[in-house]
């Protein structure tokens, strides 16, 4: 089976994650697509970082619906910080039965090139690029495939510092997510 994997901070998990894997799963070859909640990016500061646990029960919640969704927690369980390169090594020795390729955004192609082992993600595993904000860089190389998908610019930045205003964030995030947020008082 083909699987994407989405990784992300997913914190929080949003609408635009939600539309950008249903467009995935739906329009491509790939028959799931797995989000792979990262406990830390090596390249980003975990200062407004919710538990890793927070973050993977909201992506549970938010896809519960969707049998072709699943979350995954494989980097929980691994060295920190952990790399794409080693979390792809280590699903693929675990499942020999799927073939895995990663999902990035536009955005994160302008600086693939300094992520561990990136020629080796390219050939072993290419890459499902959708557009993001901004300056997305176009690389033409067979291993990576370009998907039309609409340009969402939602942030979970916006989303935490909407929540910590005090103002609704009601249709960027999934009622259920929503419910969890407000429940445990997250993002204030």
């Amino acid at each position: 089976m083909k699987i994407g994997l989405f990784f992300g901070s997913f914190n929080p998990i949003h609408i635009g994650h939600l539309i950008i894997a249903d467009i995935l799963q739906d329009q491509t070859d790939l028959e799931e697509v797995w989000f792979v909640v990262s406990p830390q990016n090596p390249m980003k500061s975990s200062k407004s970082l919710l538990h890793e646990f927070d973050r993977l029960r909201m992506v549970e919640l938010a896809i519960a619906d969707h049998f072709k969704f699943r979350a995954v927690d494989v980097e929980f369980h691994m060295p920190r910080p952990s790399y794409t390169i080693d979390t792809l090594a280590y699903l693929t020795d675990k499942n020999p039965q799927h073939e895995f390729r990663l999902i990035i955004g536009g955005d994160n192609l302008n600086h693939f090139h300094k992520w561990k082992n990136s020629q080796e993600i390219l050939r072993q595993y290419g890459l499902y690029v959708y557009p993001r904000p901004g300056k997305n860089r176009q690389v033409e190389d067979p291993n990576v495939t370009y998907i039309d998908a609409p340009l969402i610019d939602i942030s979970a930045t916006f989303i935490r510092k909407t929540i910590k205003s005090g103002a609704s964030a009601k249709y960027l995030l999934h009622p259920d997510v929503l419910d969890y947020i407000r429940d445990k008082k997250l993002y204030l």
